[in-house]
């Protein structure tokens, strides 16, 4: 089992660095780490390429044009990347979501025949955010009782990363729900990805191309593995993208429930998806 991370980011390097930061040491040479790019303007791209902390894995920046929110793009650009590399199983990431210590492994021990793990996530307020940027705070070195400190005065919406239960009973969905949906940590093989033709790149904007994603996997026949107590990242705050399109979005979805729909309109398999693209290596293999 070859795990291929696949960071989603956009204009936002200074959270992407905290994230590989912590990221980095807990991959192996077997590993693979890919960046994907949804087209951040050259600042932030020159940003990555000074400051992305060498690694065990193999890693590589993914970058296409800015044409809007083509989040899904961005994502099936850095999966088929991973893919080409080696990896059979790919965890999606957000540039502005740092994985927890057991992240890793908790992936690893929940991947399983059949399935897709949708993974959970604790909210920072913007206060906190901006103290972990500037490296005031390393939430990865941060006690029981500096948690509870947090949790008790606003700044963390939950504190479910402090049991660690990977084993916990109840885990498996074999239904669609839209509740908990987390594409900003999301595990799957990368076979199943490919069945479903991946993300489904004609949602336009912000809104529910993850939760198409989720249902399509289910009319696959796969079950969803909730990740909550095992594979939990910090999400670091950020205004609220436009949701303009969020009704239409979830109306297709709705639609596509009734129709039993599997595979994406426009998506892996579309061809001329690589022509775009800038494709680089990134730091130096060590650790």
């Amino acid at each position: 089992m070859r795990i291929g991370f696949v960071v989603l980011t956009y204009n936002r390097s200074d959270a992407l660095l905290v994230l590989l930061r912590a990221l980095a040491p807990k991959l192996s040479a077997q590993d693979i780490l890919v960046v994907a790019d949804d087209g951040s303007r050259p600042e932030h791209v020159q940003a990555l390429e000074a400051g992305c902390p060498p690694c065990a894995a193999p890693a590589w920046h993914v970058w296409h044009p800015d044409t809007g929110f083509t989040a899904s793009t961005a994502r099936n650009l850095g999966a088929r990347i991973a893919h080409e590399a080696g990896a059979d199983y790919i965890v999606f990431l957000d540039g502005d979501c740092i994985p927890g210590l057991g992240f890793v492994r908790a992936h690893r021990a929940l991947a399983r025949p059949g399935a897709f793990v949708n993974g959970s996530r604790v909210l920072f307020n913007p206060a906190l955010t901006e103290q972990v940027l500037t490296g005031a705070i390393d939430p990865l070195a941060l006690s029981t009782v500096d948690w509870m400190r947090l949790r008790l005065s606003g700044q963390v919406n939950k504190l479910g990363h402090l049991l660690r239960w990977p084993g916990l009973p109840g885990r498996t969905q074999e239904r669609f729900s839209w509740k908990g949906i987390r594409s900003c940590n999301f595990g799957l093989w990368w076979a199943d990805l490919l069945a479903v033709d991946g993300f489904d790149e004609t949602f336009a904007g912000w809104g529910h191309e993850d939760a198409d994603l989720v249902l399509r996997l289910h009319n696959q026949g796969l079950a969803r593995v909730n990740g909550h107590l095992a594979t939990e990242v910090f999400h670091l705050w950020h205004r609220e993208h436009l949701r303009d399109r969020e009704s239409a979005n979830r109306l297709r979805v709705e639609n596509r429930q009734r129709e039993g729909t599997i595979r994406a309109a426009v998506g892996l398999s579309r061809p001329g998806l690589m022509a775009d693209a800038r494709v680089t290596p990134l730091s130096v293999r060590g650790g």
